[in-house]
């Protein structure tokens, strides 16, 4: 996708909770800005209830922000609960994300070196 000045996040978040519950995977995912060659990267994520983004390595600092739903972060033993209106901070360390309901989040990342 082309960088935009603007876009509306709760008319992209309906979009991708649509496109997730009929995908096969139960997932649907846009790039909004950035890309391989820039070093900050924000990803729209959606999952369907029960779906996971599953482990993998950390490519950078990152957060997560919960635009609807409720997901769960797990790293190793740890685990943060997320819902709408959360900000996660990624850990450096191999992880996986869990909906819990479906669910739509803001991945940013700001690539390192």
């Amino acid at each position: 996708m082309e960088n935009v000045p603007g876009l509306n996040l709760t008319e992209l978040a309906a979009r991708h909770l649509r496109a997730a519950a009929e995908a096969s995977s139960g997932r649907s995912a846009q790039t909004l800005y950035g890309g391989a060659a820039h070093t900050l990267r924000q990803t729209l994520i959606a999952l369907a209830e029960g779906q996971q983004l599953h482990e993998h390595e950390n490519p950078g600092e990152a957060t997560l922000q919960v635009l609807q739903g409720a997901v769960r972060l797990v790293a190793g033993d740890s685990e943060w609960q997320g819902a709408a209106g959360d900000l996660l901070m990624i850990p450096d360390a191999s992880h996986r994300l869990e909906a819990s309901e479906p669910s739509v989040v803001l991945l940013t990342v700001a690539k390192l070196g």
